[in-house]
């Protein structure tokens, strides 16, 4: 927008004397012809050769599906990372699962990674020099991938798959914005089918990502039925039954609009004929023409 008033600031002037001098004189005067010159004069003067044409037609690249990589930091740095997190050296917190394993890491660096998970430490007690907390009611793997992703910012393209709605409920969960990010989009590109899709919206609408939410919705409305028969929608039909109601009406409605578009369309098309219709009886009553046909 900052281009577009500059560039009317610097246009205003030239527009304010054409308008002035066309007030003055009536009409624009313009500048006369010039004589052409003769083929001696053309000879004689040292006038440039025009440039080549271009080699080949410069196109707007599209974009690439984002996000285009799995690692955000130059690979030196994520090995660096990854070998401090994997071998685990000097490491001060134990983070126990929902299996009762433990993963090793590094306070000060989960500290600076994720300030919800800063505070849950500094609350945490300390045994035999090393803190304790837990992240119940998740797999390990997918705790494992998430704490990686603080370290350097780095994960593999199949466990993203296998856990992108445990790494979105984490990531937002512990205030990890890159990782959110990172799962919406995978969400919204190649995730979503007719037998998660209530799953993902109800966690769409818990983790505050509006855009995944009017994606599943348009999702269920598109394939109701299908979509009414899964697991997902009876639990939240037993669980949730103000939400489920919350759907029923966004598919009627839907439906409605449907119906008033197709009704609208079917008087546009009487509209025409009519339209036609007249046409041709003022054209046969003013002009006596006989070969018009139905």
């Amino acid at each position: 927008m900052a281009s577009t008033v500059n560039d009317s600031a610097g246009l205003s002037p030239l527009i304010e004397t054409v308008s002035w001098n066309a007030d003055a004189v009536g009409t624009l005067s313009m500048p006369e012809a010039e004589a052409p010159m003769s083929s001696s004069v053309l000879n004689n003067c040292n006038i440039p050769n025009p440039p080549p044409l271009p080699s080949k037609i410069v196109t707007r690249n599209k974009h690439p599906k984002w996000p285009p990589d799995s690692c955000f930091v130059p690979k030196e740095t994520k090995d660096m990372w990854d070998k401090l997190f994997k071998d685990g050296n000097g490491a001060d917190l134990c983070i126990f699962t929902e299996d009762k394993s433990c993963i090793f890491a590094h306070s000060s660096v989960l500290s600076i990674a994720s300030p919800v998970l800063g505070y849950r430490i500094r609350q945490s007690k300390i045994k035999h020099g090393m803190k304790y907390i837990q992240i119940p009611g998740l797999p390990h793997d997918a705790v494992r991938v998430f704490i990686r992703f603080l370290y350097s910012s780095c994960y593999e393209e199949e466990e993203l798959k296998k856990y992108a709605l445990h790494l979105l409920l984490l990531s937002h969960c512990c205030s990890v914005p890159q990782l959110k990010r990172v799962c919406i989009c995978y969400l919204e590109q190649d995730f979503l089918t007719t037998e998660n899709v209530i799953d993902t919206f109800l966690l769409a609408r818990k983790c505050d990502a509006p855009r995944l939410v009017l994606i599943c919705v348009r999702m269920v409305v598109k394939n109701f039925k299908s979509v009414s028969s899964t697991e997902g929608w009876k639990l939240m039909k037993r669980i949730y039954p103000d939400i489920e109601q919350e759907l029923v009406e966004s598919v009627v409605e839907a439906d409605s609009k449907k119906e008033e578009r197709q009704r609208k369309i079917e008087e546009k098309k009487v509209y025409t004929q009519l339209y036609e219709a007249m046409e041709a009886l003022l054209h046969i009553c003013k002009d006596g023409c006989r070969t018009i046909g139905p």
